[in-house]
């Protein structure tokens, strides 16, 4: 199979190119600049240089392959409606390249939204400001093969520069390890590689599910999250209120806790890597 996949040398999409050419695939990756071409290379995979808003280049990219998956997202959180924009129209140009074919294309959102414990058939708050899962359900209702999988909040493992790493260095700045309110709030997490094989064991089986949650701790509470970061940086942990994480007191607060079961049982996705909590006891997160 060829698979045609967007953000390749991101933090997810990176592992997604792995995964797709160990398991003996075909891989051609947008990368933006001449460097992350050469990583791409480096790693066996064809590339196409451009950006979200080269839609031109999406669609021929995407006319040519026969699987799409879009893990692309500019995470600049001062422009976050902008960016929600541009992802929008992005998978607009993906799914007009591959409309009236039977020809995939994975699209990837977030859990933020879901009520505490959805499944894959829980729909997201319409007034989310991100429009991945919307914009895939309206190419899928124009007779595109569309499907969305969600992530879990926290796809971890060394390396991570996501929102982990976003509480580490807050509770650095400030000297304590915070929670919201009594820290019963929920996120859940998934180790990085066992997020990729999510998208590849979906492609594999045909995308026969519209969602996919990967996310193999389904409710770790944000209080142990926060005693494990105190714990290595050796500093109190304490409720705050959420003035304490600013721009980030909305995911601080968050309750994301969700099933993965269909998901599971569907595409036979046992996860093999370590928990978050495992993953926060290691010294390397804290390195820098």
């Amino acid at each position: 199979m060829h698979v045609f996949v967007t953000g390749a040398t991101g933090w997810v999409g990176s592992a997604v190119v792995e995964d797709l050419l160990a398991a003996g695939h075909q891989v051609t990756g947008l990368a933006r600049s001449a460097d992350k071409a050469a990583s791409l290379v480096a790693a066996g995979a064809n590339v196409v240089q451009g950006s979200l808003d080269d839609l031109e280049t999406l669609r021929s990219a995407a006319s040519t392959a026969d699987a799409v998956v879009h893990t692309a997202f500019n995470h600049d959180f001062s422009r976050f409606l902008e960016n929600a924009e541009q992802d929008r129209r992005a998978i607009e140009a993906l799914g007009s390249a591959l409309q009236g074919s039977d020809r995939p294309l994975l699209v990837t959102s977030g859990l933020s939204g879901l009520p505490r414990g959805a499944t894959e058939a829980d729909l997201p708050n319409p007034a989310s400001p991100r429009k991945s899962e919307e914009a895939a359900r309206a190419a899928a209702a124009r007779g595109v093969h569309a499907a969305t999988v969600r992530l879990a909040p926290s796809v971890h493992g060394l390396g991570d520069h996501g929102f982990v790493p976003i509480l580490i260095r807050t509770a650095r700045q400030k000297g304590v390890s915070a929670y919201v309110e009594d820290g019963a709030n929920c996120w859940a997490g998934v180790y990085r590689r066992d997020a990729a094989r999510v998208y590849r064991l979906a492609l594999e089986q045909g995308v026969t599910e519209s969602v996919y949650h990967a996310v193999a701790d389904e409710a770790v509470p944000f209080k142990a999250i926060a005693e494990a970061i105190g714990s290595r940086l050796d500093l109190p942990v304490e409720s705050r209120g959420r003035d304490h994480f600013g721009w980030f007191a909305s995911m601080a607060g968050a309750d994301m806790a969700v099933s993965s079961a269909r998901t599971r049982e569907r595409l036979g996705w046992k996860p093999e890597g370590p928990s978050l909590l495992v993953d926060l006891d290691q010294p390397g997160y804290y390195a820098g």
